[in-house]
């Protein structure tokens, strides 16, 4: 499986939108900081999650990116393929290649692996990825104060 910078900025923006959900619009200036992504190609992340109905946003001094349903109606499967593609990244790239012998064996066991994960990243909510980075965080954090 690969994910490319693409796919990851999408992960960590629309994670990032999640947490802060409460807040209303989010700045992408805000995105950008916390996330450690180039606004500039945070923009064109965010431009896809938009135009596959991920997203809203307002311009202005006021305005900022929003998710259009909670982060638990929104997997990681639908942010990673609004971003990389219909199938990508859990197809194995075998090109022009012909399948024989051990081939067709390997052809196999990169479906095999493709199905796996994609049931994963289909199943796996933002509001699940929310949930789990609350609790890192309470647990990072020291019970009482001396």
């Amino acid at each position: 499986m690969r994910i490319s910078a693409k796919g990851e900025y999408a992960i960590k923006a629309v994670l990032d939108l999640a947490l802060h959900r409460h807040r209303g619009l989010v700045p992408i200036q805000e995105i950008a900081a916390r996330q450690a992504i180039p606004q500039r190609y945070l923009e064109q992340v965010l431009l896809a999650l938009k135009r596959a109905g991920l997203l809203t946003s307002r311009r202005g001094s006021s305005g900022g990116y929003h998710l259009t349903r909670p982060p638990e109606e929104i997997t990681v499967g639908a942010v990673l393929r609004a971003v990389e593609g219909r199938s990508a990244p859990f197809e194995a790239v075998n090109g022009d290649r012909r399948s024989t012998g051990a081939g067709e064996d390997l052809a196999a066991l990169w479906r095999e692996i493709g199905e796996a994960v994609s049931q994963v990243i289909d199943r796996l909510t933002f509001g699940e990825l929310a949930a789990r980075s609350a609790e890192r965080r309470s647990a990072a954090r020291p019970m009482y104060h001396i």
